[in-house]
């Protein structure tokens, strides 16, 4: 199934490219409105894992997500090659996985922290509005495989009755 390992490529190029843009024409912290109240383009550096978990501890932790990331990225490897023809929803889940994860590693190891532009919030007064911590597309690909992995865990049967 290691077919499905283009879909891996894409997000990495989509993620990386959109980064690039980001950085070029952002200055950290700098924000655009996308949808006033609701989403804006805001360039931030996160040197922790997701919600900037570890993110004020003295460098650490860079390596440390990094070497989580390239043991957790060989696994899914490994798992894609030895998926069935018929488990493509497994695939297409992990492969996202694998992209966001490869695409969030190459930011650590080359910058020693991940960009993040895309702010999602709702402002529920003029000085009042509830963010969600910035995130990319590497972020996205890898919630969106997470919840995919969660649905194939919930819905899908083994035929336990099949003969060998």
């Amino acid at each position: 199934m290691l077919k499905y390992l283009w879909l891996t490529a894409l997000i990495i190029v989509l993620d990386l490219g959109s980064k690039a843009i980001v950085s070029q024409h952002f200055s950290l912290y700098e924000t655009m409105a996308v949808i006033p109240g609701w989403f804006n383009l805001t360039l931030a550096h996160n040197s922790g894992a997701a919600f900037s978990f570890l993110a004020e501890e003295s460098g650490w932790q860079r390596w440390f997500f990094a070497a989580i990331a390239l043991i957790v990225s060989t696994i899914i490897f490994f798992w894609i090659k030895r998926l069935q023809t018929h488990e493509r929803w497994m695939a297409i889940a992990l492969a996202s996985v694998l992209g966001g994860a490869l695409g969030n590693l190459w930011d650590r190891l080359t910058l020693g922290y991940v960009i993040d532009f895309l702010d999602v919030y709702y402002q529920s007064g003029l000085d009042n509005a509830m963010h969600w911590p910035a995130f990319n597309i590497a972020d996205m690909a890898i919630s969106i495989g997470a919840v995919m992995l969660i649905i194939d865990a919930l819905f899908t049967k083994e035929d336990t009755n099949s003969t060998r």
